[in-house]
Parts: structure tokens; C-alpha cells; sequence
């Protein structure tokens, strides 16, 4: 490997390193402030960058919460995964589904609780890219839905809905010190489960 080259790699990995860090200060004032209410000025200071460095790494504040966007999709997503692999039994694989979901969500990840954020007063076009990102995320769901053994004219589409929106929704009301975050997604299935069979 010559000089330069090295060179151009610890380049690219400072650059690198310099965009995850922005993209850490963006979640975590987006779920702090909201997406309105933050700057690209504030994220700049949260990350102790200058304003316009940031412009090399995101054109514009939109970009930056697609990119916190996806990477928190990437997130949860990873690791709905991990916990349902080698699982047969639908249920069961349902369950170590929400305890995922509710042990990422809730596990210091800023990037991930932000799927739960409001974002009905975005533009419509971020909006619609922001909806794009979490439909993929809300697929696994779907899928573990559809092997369900469910009594015949359930509607697996409400039934995801119903699923995700009760667990996302325990991002506005759960506290430490009370039932763990998988004891919560726990309950939320076996609440269903319990209805449906």
C-alpha cells in the first residue's frame, strides 16, 4: 500500500467517522426538538462541526434525516432479524419480534426511536420518502403476520397496524422502573394471541 493511498483511506475514514457523528447529533436532537424545530446550525454545534462542514456530508437537512432515518430502520431491522432467526413456531417468532423492536427502541439508540417520531408536518415529499423507509421496516412485520395459524377474515394488514402502532406508541408514555420493554412487547402479542386463537 503506498503513502497516498493510505492517506486517501484514513481520509475516508475521518469522513466516514465525521457523517455518523452527524447523523448521532441529528437523532438525537430530531427526538429531542422535532425535525422543525432543529437547524442544521444546532446539529452543526451538537457535533462540534462548523455550519458549512456539514454541507459536504448533506446537502440539506432533509437528506440528514433520511440518512437517520434509514440507519435507524437498518437498526431495528437487524435486529428483529437476529432474534426470529432459527424460531419455527409463528407466535413465538412474533413475540421475539416485539421484545426486539422494544429493546432496540428503547435501548439508548436515537436512531431508531426516530421511526416513532410525528412526521405528518414534513413536506409531502420527505414525508412520503420517510414512509417509504419505515413501510420496509413494518414488511417484517407483515411477513411474520401472514404465517400466523389466524381464524379465517382477519385482517393481517389491521392486525400489523394494531401491533406496531401499540408498540411505537409506548415511545410516548414508557418510563424505566416499571415492566421492561420486552415484558411490554410480550404482553402486546399475547394480548392478540390470546383473541385470535
Amino acid at each position: 500500500m503506498t503513502e497516498k493511498t493510505a492517506t486517501k483511506e484514513e481520509g475516508q475514514y475521518r469522513s466516514d467517522n465525521r457523517r455518523q457523528e452527524l447523523m448521532a447529533a441529528a437523532a438525537h436532537l430530531f427526538n429531542q426538538r422535532g425535525y422543525d424545530a432543529t437547524s442544521m446550525r444546532d446539529i452543526a454545534r451538537e457535533a462540534g462541526m462548523l455550519a458549512g462542514s456539514m454541507y459536504y456530508h448533506f446537502p440539506s437537512k432533509d437528506d440528514l434525516i433520511i440518512a437517520t432515518y434509514d440507519e435507524g430502520k437498518r437498526l431495528i431491522s437487524n435486529s428483529v432479524i437476529d432474534a426470529t432467526e432459527g424460531i419455527t413456531d409463528p407466535w413465538e417468532r412474533l413475540t421475539h419480534a416485539a421484545v426486539a423492536h422494544m429493546n432496540t427502541l428503547f435501548g439508548g439508540n436515537n436512531f431508531s426511536i426516530l421511526l416513532c417520531a410525528d412526521i405528518s408536518r414534513t413536506s409531502p415529499t420527505l414525508r412520503s420518502r420517510l414512509i417509504e423507509i419505515r413501510d420496509s421496516y413494518d414488511k417484517l412485520f407483515m411477513d411474520l403476520i401472514e404465517e400466523l395459524p389466524l381464524p379465517e377474515g382477519i385482517d393481517k394488514g389491521l392486525l400489523r397496524l394494531s401491533l406496531l402502532g401499540s408498540l411505537n406508541w409506548s415511545s410516548s408514555w414508557y418510563r424505566p422502573g416499571g415492566q421492561t420493554p420486552a415484558q411490554i412487547g410480550e404482553f402486546f402479542v399475547r394480548i392478540l394471541k390470546e383473541k385470535l386463537v
